[in-house]
């Protein structure tokens, strides 16, 4: 066969794998056919979500010096596109993985592109067996980094046997490697919540203490869930090597091969008596609380020498405060000859100015919630707004009103900012205890569901408030609705069980500061906001507890219920991801839209959880400072909903602020500035789902817009001329009765005729898309009246029943329907 007959994948196994082979280049671990890059971006439309197929990037070859250590990416192209056709994507594939080298094939020959200029030219065409073996190219890359001999032992130094690391994952890891490598003694990673990073620490750790660049590892988290599972899971090839400084552990419960259940304890490094620290270990994980603190006899770390350690990791170190006396920072301090890494979701520590970029540097590579939902690794959500009255206008008591203890209330005006902080109506956690009910019995009533509230005793009351909302299942199930917090120790232990994705119950948490970070629920759905918040890092941290994706367990996307306003943080430009949906109701709508720690930190001696600090009216109390009786009022005063919204993101990604009405029309009168036009557009397009699709992907939401509309009947068709034209609506049942009733099927046969009525029921039922798929021949009720060839041979042949299909749209959409 000629070559320019041949595919794409015939040039790839004739011409391109062999010249690749024959400069060197191993099949096994260097050769990379179709290497993934991005997922593709989970798109939802109504309660639905799909991966969108254009947003998935894989490369025809990636070429690795060894595994995992990427040079070079190969785009092919069939024999009919020039040499050189494949070279922007081939470029866009090198961007991503960081690399200098990318080459474009068409069978003929290749184009090599050097971004390192080792022979002062950029582009050059190569023949076949021309192509640079992997020597060759590795040796161009360490001269164009500068490396010595060294360095370029420890980067070259192989992973860990696991998992392909994502590209973000090759990059943060093989950056980390190269920057220690080359004497860098302070790290920072930023990378969202649910991309990895514990893995990225891993493999880290893994290629630096295997090179013998670094021999004593510390790792430092403040979760002791976070430290037992990263053992048993993550760190498991370091198992013989590795203890937690600690005393304490439960053990991790794992299940075998044979699906039976059993406890996996940790290695300690503490001897429970003696407290006295094992050193023969080379890789330590610990809690920062357990080994630091105001007691000398809580300072372990303390019994190490100052230079025992060569690297330190710090897990989430936004957490706390960056400050130069938070936590982890004493440690650091201690050990402050070591090579220190720091891993954060959220670069900025605080809100009062400290960072812990001023203690790490600026961030050596940045992995954004923005980009992991753009790549579909992580979940993209919707929100609801909910106002409620006495929030968004304010009450003020009556003259000389007391609360339900006789405690005179101070006569002002409170707003949305004091509630639960000075004043708490009972009314109105009912009232938001029935909204979150609505919307899962409208959804999912076992959805896990977070519930973030102003203070431990808001979060009991909204226990309480939940449970009688939820007294049907919570009657027998007691534990459908639990508060996780730091000073309820029964709660508490519930945290395992609710980010256990096997375990149903408890459904709903009710907490305040413990779970804004930390908790591992990888199929949580609804994130309810009660809270008053202000910082940008405790929102991102909060919505990072639902940006994990388990689409095996019907996780692909997840909602924020909004009580607080606390999402119009979205428009701060220091956020970099927007929701796929905004959506506040009016107060008689459906709520719909369209379409823990283990315990205690170790060695605490205290009760309180550090993310749930006391507070009074105004904040966290000072030293000392006894907590003020909050305003308690029952339910004399009434709330209720005044306001909700729903808002969408447009096909580039924005937030749009016009109803979806208005947007709709806006959208579609720009791209057909009469009805006219739309009509001839319609009426001309081969298959009408192809012309809606084309539609939707420039954002025009056909499933939102029929719920915000109020029905599931209307035909896509018709949605369109009466927000753009104000046409008047039709069914599709009314479409499709005046369709039966036209004189053009009469020349048709008995079978035929009983296939197009049995077209019309289907359109009646699943709308225009579902009659225009090549398979509808092939399901009920067509496969009873015959099989796809025979009922195709009924109109004739296939020409003849697509002339048919086409008679039926033009019966249902008759100008005189319009």
């Amino acid at each position: 066969m000629e070559k320019s007959r041949l595919s794409e994948t015939d040039i790839c196994d004739r011409y391109i794998t062999p010249a690749l082979v024959k400069a060197g280049w191993r099949g096994t671990d260097q050769i990379y056919r179709e290497f993934p890059l991005r997922a593709g971006r989970v798109v939802v439309r109504g309660s639905k979500a799909q991966r969108d197929k254009t947003t998935v990037l894989r490369a025809d070859y990636a070429l690795f010096y060894k595994a995992d250590i990427p040079l070079a990416t190969l785009e092919a192209k069939d024999n009919q596109h020039a040499v050189g056709a494949g070279m922007p994507q081939a470029i866009q594939y090198s961007d991503l993985l960081t690399v200098p080298f990318s080459f474009s094939s068409n069978g003929d020959g290749f184009v090599f592109r050097d971004a390192t200029l080792a022979t002062g030219v950029l582009e050059q065409n190569i023949t076949l067996d021309e192509f640079p073996s992997p020597e060759a190219l590795w040796a161009r890359y360490c001269t164009w980094k500068g490396w010595t001999p060294e360095v370029s032992r420890v980067v070259a130094q192989d992973y860990a046997p696991s998992k392909t690391p994502r590209y973000y994952q090759l990059n943060a890891i093989n950056r980390t490697v190269e920057a220690i490598a080359n004497g860098q003694d302070r790290v920072l990673l930023v990378m969202a919540t649910g991309t990895g990073k514990t893995f990225t620490a891993f493999q880290i750790i893994w290629r630096l203490w295997k090179s013998g660049a670094k021999k004593r590892i510390l790792f430092l988290a403040d979760r002791n869930i976070l430290i037992d599972q990263t053992m048993v899971n993550d760190f498991r090839p370091f198992k013989g090597a590795m203890a937690k400084l600690s005393p304490n552990a439960k053990g991790i419960e794992r299940v075998d091969a044979q699906g039976q259940k059993f406890i996996e304890e940790v290695d300690l490094a503490v001897n429970k008596t003696t407290k006295l620290v094992d050193k023969s270990y080379e890789i330590y994980l610990s809690l920062y609380q357990a080994v630091s603190g105001a007691d000398e006899d809580r300072n372990i770390y303390k019994q190490f020498s100052p230079d025992f350690f060569d690297l330190i990791i710090v897990d989430e170190c936004h957490r706390g405060s960056a400050s130069e006396d938070s936590a982890w920072r004493e440690i650091l301090t201690y050990f402050t000859r070591a090579t220190q890494v720091g891993l954060t979701a959220t670069p900025k520590a605080s809100d009062t100015g400290e960072s812990n970029a001023d203690y790490f540097g600026d961030p050596l590579y940045t992995y954004s919630l923005k980009q992991g939902i753009d790549d579909g690794y992580l979940a993209p959500y919707k929100v609801i707004r909910v106002d409620l009255d006495k929030d968004a206008f304010g009450w003020r008591p009556t003259a000389g009103m007391t609360d339900k203890h006789g405690q005179p209330i101070e006569d002002r005006v409170y707003t949305g900012a004091d509630m639960n902080r000075k004043l708490v109506l009972e009314a109105r956690d009912e009232a938001v205890a029935a909204r979150i009910t609505e919307y899962l019995k409208g959804t999912d009533r076992y959805a896990k569901t977070i519930v973030f509230c102003e203070d431990i005793d808001h979060a009991n009351r909204m226990r309480q408030a939940l449970s009688n909302a939820n007294a049907d299942i919570c009657r027998a199930q007691p534990k459908y609705v639990v508060q996780i917090t730091g000073d309820n120790a029964e709660g508490k232990r519930e945290l395992d069980n609710f980010i256990d994705p096997e375990k149903t119950y408890p459904v709903i948490a009710t907490t305040s500061r413990l779970m804004s970070t930390g908790v591992d629920a990888q199929t949580c759905k609804l994130i309810v906001l009660d809270q008053n918040i202000q910082s940008m890092t405790l929102f991102k941290q909060i919505i990072g507890r639902g940006t994990r994706l388990r689409e095996d367990l019907g996780k692909t996307w997840f909602t924020l219920l909004d009580f607080k306003r606390a999402t119009e943080l979205f428009a701060d430009p220091a956020f970099d991801g927007e929701p796929e949906q905004v959506f506040t109701p009016g107060p008689d709508e459906p709520i719909v839209p369209p379409e823990p720690t283990d315990g205690e930190p170790e060695g605490t001696g205290t009760p309180r959880d550090p993310f749930d600090p006391p507070t009074g009216p105004l904040g966290p109390l000072g030293p000392g400072e006894p907590p003020p009786r909050k305003y308690v009022l029952d339910n004399n005063v009434t709330v209720v909903v005044a306001r909700e919204r729903v808002q969408y993101l447009s096909a580039d990604g924005k937030l749009i602020t016009d109803s979806l009405r208005d947007y709709t029309r806006i959208n579609l009168t720009r791209r057909y500035d009469s009805l006219d036009k739309f009509l001839q557009a319609w009426n001309s397009a081969e298959r009408k789902a192809a012309l809606l699709a084309e539609l939707e992907s420039h954002g025009v939401l056909f499933e939102a817009l029929a719920d915000e509309m109020g029905s599931k009947d209307l035909d896509a068709f018709d949605l369109l001329l009466h927000v753009a034209w104000h046409q008047p609506l039709q069914t599709r049942r009314q479409r499709a009765l005046k369709a039966k009733q036209r004189a053009a099927f009469e020349r048709y046969g008995p079978v035929a005729r009983r296939v197009i009525d049995a077209l019309l029921d289907k359109y009646t039922d699943e709308g225009i898309a579902s009659i225009e798929s090549d398979d509808v021949l092939k399901v009920q009720p067509f496969s009873h009246i015959g099989s796809p060839a025979e009922l195709v041979r009924s109109f004739g042949g296939r020409i003849q029943y697509l002339g048919a299909l086409r008679d039926v749209e033009q019966a249902l959409y008759g100008p005189d329907d319009l």
